[in-house]
This record gives structure tokens, C-alpha cells and sequence, in this order.
């Protein structure tokens, strides 16, 4: 069931721990799915992420090798869901890729003239060698990126009321292994595990639990 109120699907949504396997995402939310994941907001609309998506079952067995040995209480989790997304981030954020995105952002009619483009890209290389020199962060601001990403995609998808799980406990290195990640640039950081909760699941029958508003929010 969608939920058209954002609040709703906030307290709708949960972290699931078993799903059912006999229900699948339809092709239409999985079209939606990629969406979300496309169009997420990033500083500098720097985009330092890619994603490994899956429903087949091979995709879901390579996928589970990250969950082997200490990891085994996150398997589940990976084969009985309908899909299974891993969020990788870049390794690095070169000069010549910040040109990719700002020509992309041409090609797709953000700049009025070369000047502007021009002075655009100036400033994505300002912000990014912060972060590279002074603050010698750059790893860390781009695995935020994919943070905002995995924010954004889990409120989305339970607009959609799709119930998903977001696993820290993985073997990132074993990941990045299995699908040939670093040469390619990118690594592993957090998989998610979507469909549709099992009647069984037993976090999803427990109330939903947060610190008060005054306890978090100040007024000024």
C-alpha cells in the first residue's frame, strides 16, 4: 500500500528482520526503485556512488557471500528479499570526473553560457580540495554523500510501502571482491534488502520508539 503522506510513511516504515519470500516488487516500483536512487540530492551534486541492484536468485547469492562467517545473521535477510540494492561510493573524486558531471549538467541545459558552466566547475574543484587538503576528508564527505543517498532511498521506497532492511553488517571487502568493485573505482558501504515483511517478523509488531521533540528540538 503507497502512502501519500510523508509522516505516514515515516511511521509506517521500519526496519524489517524477516521477509516473505513468496512476495515480489513489481516491475513498475522497480522502475521507481532506480529512480530513487538516481535523483538523490548530493553536495556539490557530486554523485560519488553506484549500486549493484538485484532480484534474480543468482544476484542474491553472490550478493549473500558478504554476509558469510560473522556477518551469517544478515543472510536471510539478502535471500529471502525480493531485491537487494548495495550502495558502493567512488575511491576517489578526480578533476576528470567533476568535469563529466558538470558536462552532464550542460548537456541537460543548467548553464546559460560557458562562463557559467565554467565558473560552476570552479567551484565544485574549490569544495572538493577542501576536502582533499584542508580537511583531508575526501573519502569520508563522499561515503556522506551515499549516506544521504540510503536516507533518501528509505523514506522513498516506503512511500511506495515497500518495507526494506539497511545492513552495516556485511563483509565490504568480500563484496568488493565478488563483484570486481575497486578496479572499477568504487567500494562497498551499506546493503538494503527490500520487498515485503513476513507475518512472522516480529519487529513489526512492536511500537515504533524516539526521544520527544523536546528532547531533540530547539525553538528559536
Amino acid at each position: 500500500m503507497e502512502h501519500t503522506d510523508i509522516i505516514e510513511a515515516l511511521k509506517w516504515r521500519y526496519t524489517t528482520k524477516s521477509f516473505d519470500p513468496s512476495k515480489k516488487i513489481s516491475k513498475e516500483n522497480e522502475e521507481k526503485i532506480k529512480e530513487l536512487l538516481q535523483w538523490s540530492p548530493s553536495s556539490i551534486n557530486s554523485q560519488p556512488w553506484h549500486f549493484v541492484l538485484t532480484s534474480s536468485e543468482e544476484g542474491k547469492e553472490r550478493l549473500a557471500k558478504g554476509t558469510a562467517g560473522f556477518f551469517s545473521f544478515n543472510e536471510s535477510k539478502v535471500t529471502q528479499a525480493s531485491h537487494v540494492v548495495l550502495f558502493c561510493t567512488k575511491t576517489e573524486i578526480s578533476d576528470q570526473y567533476l568535469s563529466e558531471v558538470t558536462d552532464k549538467e550542460d548537456e541537460d541545459g543548467r548553464f546559460a553560457n560557458e562562463d557559467l558552466k565554467e565558473q560552476n566547475l570552479g567551484a565544485k574543484k574549490l569544495f572538493t580540495n577542501i576536502h582533499r587538503y584542508d580537511l583531508k576528508d575526501a573519502q569520508h564527505w563522499m561515503e556522506k554523500q551515499v549516506y544521504l543517498n540510503i536516507g533518501n532511498f528509505l523514506l522513498g521506497v516506503a512511500a511506495l510501502g515497500i518495507d526494506a532492511v539497511p545492513m552495516e553488517g556485511i563483509d565490504m571487502k568480500a563484496l568488493d571482491e565478488e563483484l570486481g568493485l575497486r578496479e572499477k573505482g568504487f567500494s562497498s558501504i551499506v546493503m538494503v534488502g527490500l520487498g515485503y515483511r513476513s507475518e512472522d517478523d516480529f519487529n513489526a509488531k512492536l511500537p515504533k520508539s524516539r526521544l520527544n521533540q523536546d528532547d531533540i528540538i530547539t525553538v528559536i
